[in-house]
Parts: structure tokens; C-alpha cells; sequence
């Protein structure tokens, strides 16, 4: 579907908006993509990107093409038809922090125009869109939500570095306050993705994307508990849970970690629990539950380092401890919220002396606290203990052959008697 010559604004050029921005303007919008960091929309200006699922290739042929303007600048706004809000809802002192929807939503307002459509892609509880956006949007412009403007609300389903699930091909939820805005979304996605799922209203989007992430939640911290107990039972839990999952039926594979990270799983979770407490006074205790065994992974596998470095007649203290991958996920550069950013302060507050290798990280990224090293048979020589979390592709696992090496797997990716695995 060829979209018309439209101005489209995606405020948030990261994780979720950055691929949606390329989208729009692959398939002829012209974007403005407003991000507030100075350094990200330099790079971008430039075609660098920071996103491993966006090419720098892709963004130079935008950039060329005159179909992307990367700014810090809410002036570059204006006309536009169709807004896009992909800014982080992070957890503050264990509370929804909705600053950020509140600052682009105040910032956007004064160049809202009738006919334009604003949505929603941040993670956030029920209510969100129409209790505190859209007020926001109504002062800025000075016009009626509904009347004058449509507004919907569309969650993420971005998976960095999943090559098979892309942005274009996994099935998108749409909503709108009114059956006017429900086509508009709908209308503005259809010429994004391949398919469009409906709902009746964004209290119902917003909680999808809260079921999905706090299904994922609840099951790793089942498997990771599990992980736990098979470890002082005896039991190689790895191997229980391939056996589990040749069931064709009645079971869905999640394997054990050391913690959860990103821009979800720590956080989306903790949002549906909040607003069943604020609002019926109850506690969500799967929720509860998940969170307290998944947020205690990583005190787990520090555990389980010392455990390890004593059959050597090594204290943690002094001792030099080798962490193998620093972001949440593999191949990608997302250090957000990762375990191993707790694991690695654990250790240095038990007096190890932590280095990391993870070269999917920017610099201007890199923890202060950690020292870089990089991924070389010398750095893994002169470690006591190697702890994989992250199984990053490029990292050359054969030099950790060495049966003299002790390492400790938190992710199954090593088959050998000199290996421990969580």
C-alpha cells in the first residue's frame, strides 16, 4: 500500500521508534523523528545507527531520499497529519514514572491541527490515553480529543534482534477513543505492517501488551525458581525442560537466567500491579511473586560464583571475575535494566575485581563502574571465574575450552565437565 505524501512525527528515535520511523519513510512518508538526546540525533544525522535491527544502510537511503529529518526540535512538527509517542514509562522508586508521555505530549500539543491523529506505543497501565494524554494534548492545543482530533493507542511489539518476528510482520493491536480514530491508527499501520489487529477501545490495548509481558514475567520466574531448587535436588533442569517441550501440546518453552532486563519485563509487570493496588486496593500476586524471584537472579548467581571460586580455596573478595556479555539481550546493545549491570555490582561490593566484554555497547554507554576488556583467550586466561550472561553471536565460546577454566553458564550455551551451569 503506497501511503500519501504526509508528514508523520515519531517522537523517541530508540528501540521501538527508530524502526518505525524507517518504516514510515520506506514506504513514502516524510518523518521527523524528535528525540531529545543531542548525541543519538547527531548520529542519526549523520546515518549511524545504534539499533542492530536498523542498518545504517537504511537510514542513509531515508536521509538521501529527504524522507527523514532527525531533531531535537518540536518545530519541525508542525503540519504534521499522524504523531507517533514511542517515549520510555520507566519505573521510579518502584512507581510508573509517566514524565516522559507528559513532556512530548505538552511539547507536541501546540502543533496539533484538526485532522491530525496521535497514538500511543509506550507501555503503560490502563487509562493512560485517555486519563492523562490526552488532557495533555487538549490544554496544549486548545481543541477537543474526539472532535477535533483522533487519538489511539498502539503497544510495541519490538523484539531487537529477532530476525524472524520484524516490525513489519508481527500482527500490530490498534485502538482509538472513537470509531473515527480507530480507522485513522488502523488506516496509518495498515500501510506499515502486514496485519492490523482491532479492539474496542486503548483500556484493552493497553492491557495486552501488560498480559504479554507479565506472561513472559511469571514464566521465567516459574523456570528460574525451578533452576534453583533442580540445582540443590541434583537435577539438570536444562535437560527436564527440552524433554517438557517435545510435548506438542499443554506446554510452552521458557529456560532459566540470570534476571530479566530491557524495557519490559522489569517494568510492565510492575505497572499492572501498581494500578490493581491504586485502584482496588488488592495486590496482584503472581505479579508479586514474579517480581521478587526474578529481581533476586541475579544475588543468585553471585551465590553461585563464590559457591564455585571456594572449590578452588578462592575468596569472591580479590578475586578476578570475568562477565561475558553486559546487555539484556543477546546481540543487541540494550543495557537497559540488564542483570548483569546487579550482578557485576554485587560482585564488586563482595570485593571482585569485575571486568566485562561486550562490544555491542556504545561507549558513551559503557558503566563507569565496569571495566571493558575485550573477548581475547589472555582476558579469559587471567580470570578466575567467567561468567557467560549474555551469549552475544559474535563471542568465540571455543576459548573457553580450557579445562582449566572455571565458568559459570547462565545460559546453557556450553557443554563441558568444566562448565557449571545455573
Amino acid at each position: 500500500m503506497n501511503a500519501p505524501q504526509e508528514t508523520i512525527v515519531v517522537i523517541g528515535q530508540g528501540y521501538v521508534g527508530l524502526p518505525v520511523a524507517m518504516r514510515a519513510a520506506q514506504v513514502g512518508y516524510r518523518v521527523v523523528g524528535i528525540d531529545l538526546d543531542e548525541r543519538r540525533v547527531a548520529a542519526l544525522r549523520e546515518g549511524v545507527s545504534f539499533v542492530e535491527d536498523v542498518p545504517d544502510a537504511t537510514i542513509r537511503t531515508v536521509l538521501d531520499a529527504d524522507r527523514y529529518l532527525p531533531t531535537s526540535d518540536y518545530a519541525e512538527a508542525e503540519g504534521f497529519t499522524t504523531a507517533v509517542i514511542t517515549v520510555p514509562t520507566p519505573l521510579k522508586e518502584t512507581l510508573p514514572d509517566l514524565s516522559f508521555i507528559e513532556d512530548s505530549g505538552a511539547s507536541l500539543a501546540p502543533y496539533i491541527t484538526p485532522g491530525a491523529t496521535i497514538i500511543l506505543e509506550s507501555t503503560t497501565y490502563p487509562g493512560t490515553t485517555e486519563e492523562l494524554l490526552i488532557p495533555v494534548l487538549e490544554k496544549g492545543s486548545g481543541l477537543k480529543a474526539g472532535k477535533d482530533f483522533s487519538v489511539g493507542y498502539s503497544p510495541e511489539r519490538i523484539d531487537p534482534g529477532n530476525k524472524t518476528w520484524t516490525f513489519v510482520n508481527t500482527p500490530k493491536v490498534v485502538s482509538g477513543i472513537d470509531k473515527v480514530s480507530l480507522q485513522k491508527v488502523q488506516g496509518f499501520y495498515d500501510a506499515l505492517i502486514d496485519t492490523t489487529v482491532p479492539v474496542s477501545s486503548p483500556r484493552e490495548a493497553e492491557l495486552t501488551k501488560l498480559l504479554e509481558n507479565t506472561f513472559r514475567h511469571v514464566n521465567i520466574a516459574l523456570v528460574n525458581e525451578l533452576a534453583i531448587f533442580a540445582h540443590q535436588l541434583g537435577v539438570n533442569v536444562w535437560e527436564s525442560i527440552e524433554a517438557a517441550s517435545s510435548k506438542p501440546f499443554g506446554f510452552m518453552k521458557f529456560t532459566p537466567g540470570p534476571g530479566v532486563g530491557g524495557h519490559c519485563l522489569p517494568v510492565d509487570p510492575s505497572y499492572l500491579s501498581w494500578q490493581v493496588r491504586k485502584s482496588l486496593g488488592q495486590s496482584f500476586r503472581f505479579v508479586e511473586l514474579a517480581n521478587d524471584v526474578n529481581d533476586h537472579m541475579p544475588n543468585y548467581v553471585v551465590q553461585r560464583a563464590a559457591s564455585l571460586l571456594n572449590e578452588d580455596s578462592k575468596a569472591l573478595r580479590g578475586s578476578k571475575v570475568l562477565i561475558i556479555g553486559l546487555a539484556y539481550k543477546r546481540d543487541t546493545g540494550d543495557i537497559r535494566e540488564s542483570p548483569a549491570l546487579r550482578i557485576a555490582e554485587l560482585l564488586a561490593d563482595n570485593g571482585a575485581q569485575v571486568q566485562a566484554a561486550d562490544d555491542h555497547i556504545e561507549e558513551h554507554r559503557w558503566p563507569e563502574s565496569i571495566t571493558k576488556v575485550g573477548f581475547t583467550a589472555e582476558t579469559i586466561a587471567a580470570a578466575d571465574l567467567v561468567l557467560i550472561v549474555t551469549d552475544h553471536s559474535y563471542f568465540d565460546l571455543a576459548l573457553l575450552n580450557d579445562p582449566t577454566l572455571r565458568v559459570l553458564d547462565t545460559r546453557n550455551v556450553l557443554r563441558a565437565p568444566h562448565v557449571s551451569r545455573l
